[in-house]
């Protein structure tokens, strides 16, 4: 049970979930299942894995002050992991975006060390506007450690991110 401030000044019960409570679920999760359907049609043959939310904050926890890492590396290691031929590529951005939400709450709160989570980019170096702070929060941290954050188009992204990616295992 959460509170949750209501729009006349008082307090009410919210059933919202905190990113920390999303983070903290398992829901049967890892699990390797068969491509079937439209993933099949789309993938090919194979499996797909369904990462648990613990496995994707473990990567991105590890990655040192001026490196990066790609949602797509994450989906990569996994899926060799997990002897899968693939990760699913929805599943590992949104537990991406719930790790960066619930190292946001953390810091709300006052905590110095957590997930460096404006340290893992989306595909093709870009940032994400879903993290907290968005854009520009994600941009300066990035800025501050070094990289340069450059605009083209409709994308922000980081200019060279290939050089800085860190490897993992």
């Amino acid at each position: 049970m959460h509170w949750a401030a209501h729009r006349d000044g008082g307090w009410e019960v919210s059933t919202k979930k905190t990113f920390r409570e999303k983070l903290a679920e398992a829901k049967n999760m890892p699990r390797v299942q068969t491509l079937t359907g439209g993933m099949k049609k789309r993938y090919g043959p194979g499996t797909i894995l369904i990462p648990a939310p613990s496995e994707v904050a473990a990567l991105m926890r590890k990655v040192p002050k001026g490196k990066l890492l790609t949602v797509l590396q994450i989906r990569e290691h996994l899926a060799r992991e997990h002897g899968a031929t693939m990760a699913c590529p929805i599943v590992t951005g949104i537990h991406a975006r719930v790790v960066a939400g619930a190292a946001g709450e953390e810091e709300e709160e006052g905590k110095v060390r957590i997930v460096p989570y404006w340290r893992t980019l989306k595909s093709g170096g870009e940032l994400n506007e879903k993290y907290p702070g968005g854009l520009s929060a994600q941009r300066s941290r990035l800025e501050d450690e070094g990289h340069e954050v450059v605009f083209r188009g409709k994308r922000t992204r980081v200019n060279d991110y290939e050089r800085f990616l860190v490897k993992l295992g």
